[in-house]
């Protein structure tokens, strides 16, 4: 029975070797991963994107899906929706719902467009969340997106949230 408990215990500290599958990730490999933006913006990459340019990135990569101008098709709508949230039929957008910008760059980053996530470099990235915001009218025609510039713009529904009680979370 003691010899039962004791390979119980051992095993999960064993499996990699018991049955030979899988290693350690690599330093590299896990940076490669770790591409996640907090709300605050630390951690966006270098690099830079305009409007000009995201509507030209939107309409080849983006607009098959979300419409020509965000307005939705088969994938989600991304613009409009504002002061609905508190509705019977709220519409859910990049201008309505987001709370952070920095985040929709984190997603967009991560996983857009649907059939080839990751494919966009930083610049596209910037560009493309530089013309949803253009859209849904929280950045002017002119503007440039970068890391310093991205955190800085206030998205409308940045105080529409609860915040998360447990003390273990800042």
């Amino acid at each position: 029975m003691l010899v039962g408990a004791a390979i119980a215990l051992a095993a999960p500290a064993s499996a990699e070797g018991r049955y030979g599958l899988g290693r350690a990730a690599t330093e590299a490999e896990i940076a490669g991963w770790n591409i996640d933006i907090d709300r605050d913006g630390r951690k966006l990459p270098a690099g830079s994107g305009s409007v000009a340019r995201g509507r030209a990135v939107f309409a080849e990569h983006c607009a098959s899906c979300h419409g020509e101008k965000g307005e939705g098709g088969i994938g989600d709508r991304l613009v409009g929706g504002q002061g609905t949230l508190a509705s019977a039929k709220p519409v859910k957008t990049v201008g309505s719902f987001w709370p952070y910008a920095p985040t929709l760059f984190d997603y967009v980053r991560r996983a857009m467009p649907m059939n080839a996530p990751q494919s966009l470099d930083d610049d596209e990235v910037y560009a493309v969340v530089g013309y949803l915001l253009n859209l849904n009218g929280l950045l002017s025609d002119d503007a440039v997106l970068d890391a310093r510039t991205l955190p800085a713009v206030r998205m409308p529904n940045r105080d529409g949230f609860v915040p998360d009680p447990r003390p273990d979370v800042p």
